[in-house]
């Protein structure tokens, strides 16, 4: 076996799993650039860092829509998988295992765990009652039942929470209650179901949480201890497509038991491949969790909880986000707002999108608001105007006039890099505490410096008078100008693959910024990126609605 204790850090980071059923879209690209920009950024500084993933792929809704074409739930979850793994690669999220939950390591695991739980003694099994479908003969889970809020009245809701007033309750307490596939009224039949006494983990799970999570979600978790912790069902009743239980026929694990094993599982795929140590269970490999704040209950409580259990190593933190909105509501497919993936890519660039919403991701806990108005106005401003036009006025005037040779750097153009270094501290704290928004500042101050000192020196006027200081400006401009894409390569890789051929260069790391270009050939300006424009926006809408009605 081969180690990697000899780099600065070793690192893994997962995100939240896709679900097989259904196509990745623009609020899953929002969680996942999260990740990417992080993981690149521990890669540029030398970290050892893996980014591992995997589609969730267990659970009634993949088991219907399967019947529904006519096909077995295995030849759904492989065409999501392919489909799935080439939409984050077009938007260049990059992950260094990407697989599925449906596979036998993912079951051995989840058999050690359920073995783990029975042997310490904290499993309980008893009868539950529960909506069941006569005409569909299966147990409803609780979001194939629809009916009224027993709380305030609103119509057409799910059987586990009420999307008007959040008030939770059983499928049993709907009035009015239905099958969500057949649209007949289920009847209440029992079952054996079985239990996790979560509550056998309170004081564990209240002083994991005092380290891994900030302070603003573990003041909202800690309610959670105000009773005592609800007994988790963690089994399901055939048919079903999943991971049968040991031992009890036609008794499945309940999706969110697999589905966490499945950070596990991909990460071990990853260490036998390498003929690498077992990372997850490797005293100073440190694993972070980034999750959307709608998910905290099964990472904060049941996960950890299970990990204990069965003996493995605990996430070291959980990175928690808001969630994404645009203009201020829920994503909406009638409003071509719930975009797809394939769907944007018909019509726009994707590193618009990671440039826009890295402006926009700080550390803490918020909503995160997707505009088109606002996306067309901050591209195009600032990545078009000022960062890419930088590079475009002095790398051509640099061709055009002066043979495309950088001089020496000035005294000025000194005191302007060593400043644009000095905020690269700065930068590295905003990027390790995943504050986005606040790193594309700072480098967006080091461009403005840079715009505004090739704006008051006027290079297209010296060149005629002093050709040796335009060239001198143009150099100092556009070593400002790689200094910042040096900062902003986790959000714009394909974008910073560009300015690498520019300069000439290999890959941009960290440490780069410390290197200078002068008194050599820059290569010829070739366009480094597009401007947003209207029309495709409006197609892009255009089509997404389209595909919402030819969905149903």
């Amino acid at each position: 076996m081969t180690n990697v204790a000899n780099k600065q850090r070793t690192i893994v980071v997962t995100t939240a799993l896709p679900y097989a059923n259904g196509d990745i879209h623009i609020g899953h690209l929002f969680e996942h650039f999260i990740s990417d920009f992080w993981v690149r950024f521990q890669k540029m500084r030398g970290n050892f860092c893996l980014s591992i993933c995997a589609d969730d792929t267990h659970g009634t809704p993949i088991m219907v829509a399967a019947q529904k074409r006519g096909i077995e739930p295995s030849q759904l979850i492989a065409e999501s998988l392919t489909a799935h793994r080439q939409d984050f690669k077009d938007f260049h999220i990059n992950f260094d295992r990407y697989s599925s939950t449906n596979t036998d390591n993912n079951r051995q695991l989840c058999n050690r765990v359920y073995r783990a739980m029975v042997d310490g003694g904290h499993i309980e099994v008893r009868e539950v009652e529960q909506s069941y479908c006569q005409h569909d003969q299966m147990f409803l889970p609780d979001r194939f039942v629809r009916g009224t809020c027993p709380n305030c009245q609103a119509t057409d809701q799910y059987g586990d929470q009420c999307e008007s007033c959040s008030a939770t309750y059983s499928p049993l307490d709907l009035k009015d209650s239905r099958c969500a596939l057949c649209g007949r009224s289920p009847i209440s039949r029992s079952s054996q179901h079985h239990f996790f006494q979560l509550d056998n983990f309170r004081d564990f799970l209240k002083n994991w949480l005092a380290k891994a999570v900030d302070q603003e979600v573990a003041k909202k978790l800690h309610e959670w201890f105000d009773n005592r912790l609800q007994d988790w069902c963690i089994s399901r009743d055939a048919p079903y497509f999943g991971f049968e239980i040991p031992d009890h026929r036609e008794k499945f694990f309940y999706v969110w038991v697999d589905a966490p094993l499945g950070y596990v599982s991909t990460l071990q795929e990853w260490c036998n491949e390498q003929g690498q140590d077992q990372l997850w269970q490797t005293e100073d490999s440190e694993i972070y969790h980034n999750i959307g704040k709608d998910i905290v209950y099964f990472h904060a409580l049941f996960w950890p909880a299970m990990l204990k259990t069965a003996g493995f190593n605990l996430p070291t933190r959980l990175f928690v986000h808001g969630m994404l909105t645009a203009d201020g509501e829920k994503l909406s497919k009638s409003r071509g707002t719930f975009i797809r993936a394939k769907t944007y890519l018909k019509h726009l660039d994707p590193e618009w999108l990671r440039y826009y919403f890295a402006a926009k991701i700080n550390a803490k806990v918020t909503d995160v608001d997707f505009s088109f108005n606002d996306f067309q106005a901050r591209v195009n401003a600032e990545l078009v105007g000022k960062i890419t036009n930088l590079a475009s006025r002095s790398a051509q005037m640099l061709h055009k006039k002066l043979d495309g040779q950088l001089g020496k750097i000035s005294p000025t153009g000194h005191q302007l890099i060593d400043d644009a270094r000095r905020r690269g501290e700065v930068i590295t704290d905003h990027y390790e505490r995943r504050d986005f928004a606040k790193a594309i500042v700072e480098i967006r101050t080091i461009i403005d410096t840079a715009n505004r000192y090739f704006t008051d020196l006027k290079p297209w006027q010296l060149i005629d008078s002093d050709q040796q200081q335009a060239r001198a400006v143009l150099t100092d401009s556009l070593n400002l100008f790689r200094i910042a894409c040096i900062y902003l390569k986790p959000i714009l890789p394909s974008y910073c693959a560009r300015v690498e051929k520019l300069f000439a260069e290999q890959p941009f790391v960290w440490a780069t910024v410390n290197d200078l270009r002068e008194d050599c050939s820059l290569n010829e300006f070739t366009p480094l990126i597009s401007r947003v424009d209207s029309k495709a926006l409006d197609k892009m809408t255009e089509d997404t609605k389209r595909e919402q009605l030819a969905s149903g």
